[in-house]
C-alpha cells in the first residue's frame, strides 16, 4: 500500500496527497496546537517547536496503521512527540531541554511587584518539577503553565480525566515534600 506523501510544512497537515487518512488528519488537527504549545515551553522558539512537532507527525503518519493498532494511540503519539521535542532540543543546544527556562516567561513574572524574587521562586519551582516523573511533569506543565483542564490534558496525553486529576494530586504532594507546604503550584491555577 503505497502512498504519495507531501513534504510537511509548519502549520500544514502532512497528509497524503492522493488518499488522505481521515483519522490521521483529524488527530493532527485536534492535537497539533497543544503539541506545539508544549514543545515551545521547552524549546523556547515557535519555529523549533513547530519543527519538532512536525517531525513527530511525519513519523506518526509513516506508521499510522501501526499506531492505530496500539492499545492507546493518543498515548503512543504523545510519547513520540515528547521524544522528538527532546531530540530536537539536544540537536539544537547539545543538552536536554531545561524547564527552568520557562521560569522567565510566566504570568507571575509579568505581574510581579518583585521580579527578581519571582524569578528566584519560579526557578526553585521549576527545578522541583524536574524531580517529578515525565508523566507528572507533562500533566503539571499543561495544567498550570498552559491552563488546560483535566479533560483537555487527558485528550492530549491519552489518559482519563480522573488519571490526570490523580496525577496532579500526587505531583502536588511530591512538590510539597520537595519544597515545603507553602511553595507549590496550587495557588497558581
Amino acid at each position: 500500500m503505497s502512498r504519495n506523501r507531501s513534504r510537511a510544512t509548519p502549520g500544514v497537515s502532512p497528509v497524503s496527497t492522493d488518499r488522505p487518512d481521515l483519522s490521521f488528519t483529524a488527530f493532527h488537527q485536534m492535537n497539533r496546537a497543544s503539541y506545539v504549545r508544549y514543545a515551545e515551553t521547552y524549546l523556547r522558539h515557535r519555529q523549533d517547536a513547530e519543527e519538532a512537532v512536525d517531525s513527530a507527525f511525519e513519523h506518526l503518519l509513516r506508521t499510522w496503521d501501526q499506531v492505530l493498532l496500539t492499545e492507546n494511540p493518543a498515548a503512543y503519539a504523545w510519547t513520540i512527540t515528547r521524544n522528538k521535542v527532546i531530540d530536537h532540543a539536544r540537536a539544537r543546544t547539545r543538552r536536554p531541554p531545561l524547564i527552568e527556562d520557562a521560569a522567565f516567561d510566566t504570568v507571575a513574572l509579568r505581574d510581579a511587584v518583585d521580579p527578581i524574587g519571582q524569578i528566584t521562586e519560579s526557578l526553585t519551582l521549576f527545578r522541583a518539577l524536574r524531580q517529578l516523573t515525565d508523566r507528572q511533569q507533562d500533566v503539571m506543565v499543561m495544567t498550570f503553565l498552559h491552563g488546560m483542564n483535566a479533560t483537555e490534558v487527558a485528550a492530549v496525553l491519552g489518559m482519563s480525566s480522573p488519571t490526570v486529576r490523580s496525577t496532579v494530586r500526587h505531583s502536588l504532594r511530591r512538590l510539597r515534600e520537595i519544597l515545603g507546604p507553602d511553595r507549590t503550584m496550587e495557588g497558581r491555577r
